[in-house]
């Protein structure tokens, strides 16, 4: 089954016309389809929409929030309540086309867990793309996640991937680098961007500024979050040793100025205020960082620290084991001495490919 995820605050005006849209689209492709609005605390009339689609259509299911908990909160919403082996999300004011899914879900096929939509032609005014594509860059070069547009609304997922990641805030543009930091493999693929027909944007400039402050967290979620150590501490230690050595280099200047007779005057110098607090600043990084140690291997006790693609096998009986409940067989008589071969070679380790654009 597929499950199309459609976050949505105040758009009643489109929300028939994506309905229409979206089942075109799975009955062209014979898709097993469920559509599940997530009603984001709007204030016009949407809710009343989801409602009059889910009683003309089954495969329509809606959840609605009490007031506005954000996008990350619906999606995540929506995530839970999906039912199928892949999820697709689509933002309600149908700038992106639901007819790109097949594409999305054809690049996943190829071995792909996580697929974003790269809207290379947009049509938004200039004060949107410009910071969106210095803000795309910038995502990118932090975290490594090559994507052309982190922000596309459109999307394609595995449902495992949802089991290891979780969406607070407004994480959610940031789930291929959560996912990429489980060791998923994400791509992207070349989509069609439509003007908005319906409505108005729902961003403004503070969007930027959160997104910037985001963007931090991710990368210390992403690089730091079992070692938080190694980042507070290693800060912690520069502003120690810088510190340390300027009053070193005071010390030493008082002790030449005591040998002359001559007075130092050292409270009236910057550097040793300076030197003082880089000192106390940099023994409260450390300290931070070994309260974030304690805390992680408290909490990390029912987590795992890793990500399983697959397993293969199962571990033998222990023969001892009083628990065992699975008899050991007793070896049949070999009918030659000469070892049988192998059915297969085994296939080796898969090697990491870039993602792929698609056009």
């Amino acid at each position: 089954m597929l499950s199309v995820v459609v976050p949505l605050f105040n758009e009643a005006e489109s929300l028939a016309s994506l309905h229409a849209e979206l089942a075109e689209m799975a009955q062209r492709h014979d898709y097993d389809i469920e559509i599940l609005f997530i009603d984001d605390g709007s204030t016009d009339r949407s809710w009343q929409e989801v409602q009059r689609l889910a009683e003309w259509d089954p495969r329509v299911r809606g959840i609605r929030f009490r007031r506005n908990f954000g996008k990350a909160a619906a999606l995540s919403a929506g995530f839970a309540a999906a039912r199928g082996e892949q999820i697709v999300t689509i933002d309600a004011d149908l700038q992106d086309d639901p007819r790109e899914i097949p594409q999305l879900l054809a690049v996943m096929a190829e071995g792909y867990d996580v697929v974003s939509g790269w809207k290379k032609i947009r049509h938004d005014p200039w004060h949107k793309v410009f910071p969106s594509h210095v803000f795309n860059g910038l995502v990118s070069w932090l975290t490594g996640v090559r994507l052309h547009d982190h922000n596309c609304g459109l999307k394609a997922y595995r449902r495992e991937v949802f089991g290891e990641i979780r969406l607070y805030g407004e994480l959610h543009r940031f789930v291929p680098v959560l996912a990429h930091a489980r060791g998923f493999r994400v791509g992207e693929a070349v989509v069609q961007h439509r003007p908005r027909k319906f409505g108005h944007s729902k961003y403004g400039v503070r969007r930027f500024v959160k997104g910037f402050l985001d963007l931090l967290t991710v990368k210390f979620l992403t690089g730091f979050s079992q070692r938080p150590q190694h980042l507070l501490g290693a800060i912690g230690l520069l502003f120690w040793l810088l510190g340390g050595a300027g009053l070193a280099y005071l010390t030493g200047y008082w002790i030449v100025e005591k040998l002359q007779h001559h007075d130092p005057a050292l409270h009236d110098r910057p550097l040793l205020l300076y030197s003082i607090g880089a000192v106390l600043f940099g023994a409260q990084l450390v300290s931070i960082g070994f309260l974030a140690e304690l805390i992680i291997a408290y909490q990390s006790r029912d987590t795992e620290t890793y990500s399983i693609s697959e397993k293969t096998g199962e571990p033998a009986a222990d023969p001892s084991d009083p628990q065992a409940t699975v008899a050991m067989p007793t070896p049949a008589t070999p009918q030659s001495s000469t070892p049988p071969k192998p059915d297969a070679q085994p296939q080796s380790e898969s090697v990491h490919k870039p993602p792929r654009v698609v056009r």
